[in-house]
């Protein structure tokens, strides 16, 4: 993982609190995918967040605790996805087996950021009173329109 850097404030966020509940990864794709779009970013770009936000939070679900939420932060260089649970740990790669069903969700993820995502400590948006762990990505928007727009919360 790429070693913390300093974010910066992102001028428009969204956030949505997850229930762990079998459709929740599909309804958060869909949402991802319809917020990029309204972005006007590549179809690439869009497909690979999408995937990557598959795998944060099928994580988050299988290795976190509740309560959970996805966010996305948006300026005019970059889009950042961040999924928060409450578990301590910190998740790292599991060795390379290519035969394991499981375990090639941060590999997937940094392959597709180029290298730019991580974990740490981070407040919840939803529950500002709670820490919890937040595992994310970054990618460039590359080129797309750098409309700003007010933050909001999504539902």
């Amino acid at each position: 993982m790429t070693s913390l850097r300093s974010a910066r404030r992102s001028r428009v966020q969204y956030v949505w609190p997850l229930v762990e509940d079998v459709r929740t990864v599909g309804q958060a794709r869909s949402i991802i995918r319809d917020e990029l779009i309204s972005l006007t970013l590549s179809d690439d770009l869009i497909d690979d967040a999408v995937l990557m936000v598959s795998e944060l939070i099928t994580n988050a679900f299988m290795y976190g605790d509740g309560p959970y939420e996805l966010a996305l932060h948006v300026d005019a260089r970059e889009i950042m996805i961040v999924v928060v649970d409450g578990s301590p740990l910190l998740p790292s790669p599991s060795p390379d087996d290519v035969s394991a069903e499981h375990g090639r969700g941060l590999r997937i993820v940094a392959r597709l950021s180029d290298g730019f995502y991580g974990c740490h400590p981070q407040r919840y948006i939803t529950h500002p009173d709670l820490v919890g762990k937040a595992t994310w990505f970054a990618l460039p928007r590359q080129g797309a329109p750098g409309n700003v727009v007010p933050i909001r919360s999504g539902t």
